[in-house]
């Protein structure tokens, strides 16, 4: 049984706006949520998809050379943050300093964020009636 469902690819720039104009174009999707600090580029308002995450002292990675990673993390969709916390940790992450946010067995961040409204529940025989 899944812990979670993938709700994001949250990538860090400096500008937003810039980058979510940038992908909206090259991929033909909308702007499905605009926020000076985070915007989100999706089929619509109730699909994941990629958002963009102001990080102001952010430097682009030097790929391919590891001097300066790259710079995303996942969010990851979950009835329960708190029973998906404890299922996380069994399966290997490391919390980290946040709400709910850990690193992955070779150290990538991720975050549990509690399921949106409009996504049907991870587990349904696991959630509470009314989720």
């Amino acid at each position: 049984m899944p812990v979670g469902r993938l709700h994001h690819l949250i990538v860090d720039c400096p500008d937003p706006a810039a980058s979510a104009r940038f992908w909206s174009a090259l991929l033909g999707l909308p702007i499905t949520h605009d926020d000076p600090d985070f915007m989100v580029v999706s089929a619509d308002t109730t699909t994941s998809g990629t958002a963009f995450q102001r990080a102001p002292d952010q430097r682009p990675p030097t790929w391919p050379d590891p001097d300066v990673p790259q710079q995303m993390h996942l969010d990851v969709m979950v009835d329960d943050p708190a029973t998906a916390a404890e299922a996380a940790v069994a399966l290997g992450a490391r919390p980290l300093p946040g709400n709910h946010v850990f690193a992955d067995p070779a150290g990538h961040p991720f975050c549990l964020i509690p399921r949106p409204g409009w996504a049907p529940p991870v587990n349904p025989e696991a959630s509470p009636p009314g989720r």
